[in-house]
């Protein structure tokens, strides 16, 4: 059985070192810093966090309709096995050097640098705004109902799955590995640069320069805003199908492009080989 600390307010250095096996009901972490640290087996539930750095180094937790201030930056890192539920966080930096953590109808109003290096990270309905680079390095993702519009978003994961995302940034996907999105808006210039392995299926795409210097690109029904010119330059192993019209695709490498419409095809004198790329229409 837990413990339950209830209706308690703990201010200054580390009030909560090292507990284990307790429950925190409307409980608030006032000025100060590290208000839970190094615990274990920890649930939070009507809780309110004002001080630095309130849950780092815990194994083990439970977070449910709490509430995160402007000053609880940094709040949550090096922590393993979390879940959390129905939470508003209002400060920047959350979420890094982490293995085991689940969001489920989470808002975020400053998600700058947050989700660093997360291995294991599971989001359904989660609303990021404002803020750059969230989810940089993270690793086996698996997203359902996301929106956001942070800039410079999922640069360097590997091993992501996404589903159902809104998604109004800019240079998003930069360097990824093994990822597909399936039924999303992605908006903003150069999308998916440097990547391996993108698989997009059922998304719609705007912005300009998208889908440039990957190698293993596969999309599957995808449409394009009539803004995204200069598509797929210098990508490599394409497998595009494309629904209705794309504006302009422009020295792709290889593979197999084919729309309903293509507005401009541009090969010119900086095409690297072995350029045998077929674009087509139906």
């Amino acid at each position: 059985m837990k413990e339950i600390i209830k209706d308690k307010l703990f201010g200054g250095e580390r009030p909560l070192f090292a507990i284990h096996d307790t429950r925190l009901e409307n409980v608030t972490i006032t000025e100060g810093e590290s208000g839970i640290k190094c615990c274990q087996n920890i649930e939070a539930d009507h809780c309110r966090f004002i001080g630095k750095y309130p849950w780092w180094h815990v194994d083990g937790s439970l977070i449910t309709n709490c509430y995160f201030e402007v000053t609880s930056r940094s709040a949550i890192w090096y922590s393993t096995d979390m879940t959390m539920r129905d939470t508003i966080i209002e400060a920047p930096k959350f979420f890094r050097e982490m293995r085991g953590l689940t969001l489920e109808n989470v808002e975020m109003n400053d998600a700058d640098e947050t989700f660093w290096r997360v291995n294991g990270l599971k989001i359904r309905d989660v609303r990021l705004y404002r803020g750059t680079y969230p989810f940089m390095f993270c690793e086996n993702v698996d997203i359902d109902g996301l929106k956001t519009d942070s800039m410079y978003v999922f640069q360097y994961v590997k091993n992501a799955v996404i589903r159902n995302a809104h998604i109004v940034t800019k240079d998003a996907f930069w360097e990824t590995e093994n990822v597909t999105i399936y039924d999303s808006f992605l908006d903003g210039e150069y999308l998916g640069w440097h990547s391996k392995n993108l698989r997009l299926v059922r998304c719609h795409i705007a912005g300009e320069q998208p889908l440039c210097y990957i190698d293993g690109l596969t999309l599957e029904d995808c449409t394009f805003d009539a803004a995204s010119d200069r598509a797929f330059e210098d990508s490599r192993n394409i497998n595009a199908s494309i629904t209705g019209a794309i504006t302009e695709v422009k020295n792709p490498i290889s593979g197999r492009i084919i729309a309903d419409a293509i507005g401009k095809i541009t090969i010119d004198e900086h095409i690297k080989q072995p350029a045998n790329c077929e674009v087509l229409t139906r």
